[in-house]
C-alpha cells in the first residue's frame, strides 16, 4: 500500500527579489504583459468615431481608437517617421485623423498613412506599409483586450477559460451581461507595490478578518480565511441580515435580469491572469484592471457597473461603491506595507503560504514558468 505523505502546512513563496529586481520586472513586461491578452479599456469609453485612449502595456504605449465604421482599432502609439509619440494625452477626441505633433505625418482612424509634408513628391512611399503598427484586439465583457504578441495565445483559453475554471461553466458569467451594463463609478488607485503582491492579496482571504470588517460583515464566511477563489463554482453567501452588497448591508438594486436563483445573494471573484479581477454580485459587477508601471508601482483602475436604467435614473450608488472602495484602500495599504519588506534580508529567500493560501503557489509557479523557470 502506498502512503501519500501529508501536505506540509507551510509552502514557500517567491523570493523577495521577484518583487524588487528591475531585471525581473523587465522579463515580466516582455514575457507576460507583452505576450498575453491584456484588458486595456472599456469599450463604451470610446463612444464616437475619433475617440481614443492610450494605455501602457509592458514597455509599449498603445493607442485604442474607434474607427469611422464604428469598430475599435488598436495601434502602437509610435509615428512611423521618426518614432515620436503620436498621442501624448491619456484620452481625447479627434475629428477625422491622427496627426503626429512632430512632423505632421497623418493617419486615418484605420491606421493608414494619408498625409505628410511633401508626401506627394514621394510617390514610391507605400501608405499602407508605412501606416501605424496594428495591435490585435478582442472585445469581451464590454472591454477591449489587446495582445502585442505576433502569435497570440488562445483568447478562449487564456481569458474566457479563466472564468470557466473559476465558476465551472461559461454561462455563469454570461448571465451578468456585463457588456450591456453602464459605468456607475470609476476610481483609479496608484499603488506603490509590485503587481504580484496585489494579485496575491486578491486571491486570498487569510487577511480578511484582520483588515476588512465591512466586507466580513456582508460575507461572514470570509472571516474564516478561505477566499471565494479557493473553491471552483463556490460563491460566498451574504449574511442573513444583509439586504445588499453595500457598505452597511442596506438594500442595493434589483437583481440583474439573467442572474440565476442560485447566484442570488452570492459573491464570486475571478482572477484573469495577468492583470484583471472580476467581482460578481447580483445587482452589479466590479472590474479591476492593473497597469504595472514599475517594479514597485501599479495603477489599478476599478469600474463599478450597473444596469443601464440604474445609472440613467441617477440612482445613488455610493453605498455599493463605498464597500469595495474601502476593501481596495485596505488591500492596497497592506500591499504598500509589504513592498519594503520584499527588499529586506529577512525576506531574501521569501516567505510562506498557510493552507488557505496554497492556491497562490499555483500563481507563483505560473509566473516562474512564464519567465522560463528562472
Amino acid at each position: 500500500m502506498t502512503i501519500t505523505p501529508p501536505v506540509p502546512s507551510l509552502i514557500p513563496t517567491l523570493p523577495g527579489a521577484a518583487y524588487t529586481d528591475p531585471g525581473i520586472f523587465r522579463q515580466e513586461q516582455e514575457k507576460i504583459f507583452e505576450s498575453l491578452w491584456f484588458c486595456a479599456v472599456r469599450s463604451a469609453d470610446l463612444a464616437a468615431p475619433g475617440a481614443f485612449r492610450t494605455v501602457r502595456i509592458g514597455r509599449e504605449s498603445v493607442l485604442v481608437t474607434r474607427s469611422r465604421t464604428g469598430g475599435l482599432r488598436a495601434f502602437l502609439n509610435v509615428c512611423r517617421h521618426r518614432g515620436a509619440r503620436l498621442c501624448t494625452e491619456e484620452s481625447g477626441q479627434v475629428r477625422r485623423n491622427l496627426q503626429c505633433p512632430y512632423h505632421a505625418w497623418t493617419y486615418d482612424l484605420d491606421g493608414k498613412l494619408i498625409a505628410a509634408p511633401n508626401l506627394v513628391r514621394m510617390p514610391d512611399v507605400d501608405r499602407v506599409a508605412y501606416g501605424l503598427i496594428p495591435v490585435r484586439l478582442r472585445e469581451w465583457l464590454g472591454y477591449a483586450w489587446l495582445c502585442l504578441a505576433e502569435d497570440p495565445p488562445s483568447f478562449e483559453e487564456q481569458v474566457m477559460g479563466a472564468a470557466v475554471e473559476r465558476l465551472g461553466d461559461a454561462a455563469s458569467i454570461e448571465r451578468y451581461r456585463t457588456e450591456g451594463l453602464s459605468l456607475g463609478r470609476r476610481i483609479s488607485y496608484d499603488v506603490r507595490a509590485n503587481w504580484k503582491l496585489i494579485v496575491e492579496n486578491f486571491m486570498e482571504c487569510y487577511h480578511c478578518a484582520t483588515i476588512h470588517p465591512e466586507l466580513t460583515d456582508v460575507l461572514p464566511e470570509f472571516a474564516e480565511g478561505f477566499a471565494a477563489q479557493y473553491y471552483v463554482g463556490h460563491g460566498a453567501e451574504f449574511a442573513e441580515e444583509a439586504r445588499g452588497f453595500t457598505v452597511d448591508g442596506s438594500e442595493g438594486f434589483g437583481r440583474l435580469p439573467e442572474v440565476s436563483d442560485d447566484q442570488d445573494r452570492r459573491y464570486y471573484a475571478i482572477t484573469v491572469k495577468p492583470q484583471v479581477f472580476i467581482n460578481l454580485v447580483p445587482d452589479h459587477v466590479i472590474v479591476h484592471r492593473m497597469f504595472p508601471l514599475a517594479v514597485d508601482r501599479t495603477v489599478v483602475e476599478c469600474d463599478w457597473l450597473y444596469a443601464p436604467e440604474v445609472v440613467a435614473s441617477g440612482a445613488d450608488v455610493s453605498k455599493s461603491v463605498e464597500l469595495f472602495h474601502r476593501v481596495n484602500a485596505q488591500d492596497f495599504e497592506a500591499c504598500e506595507r509589504t513592498q519594503p519588506g520584499m527588499d529586506s534580508r529577512a525576506y531574501r529567500a521569501g516567505g510562506v503560504l498557510v493552507p488557505s493560501e496554497h492556491h497562490i503557489g499555483a500563481f507563483h509557479q505560473w509566473v516562474t514558468d512564464r519567465l522560463g523557470g528562472a
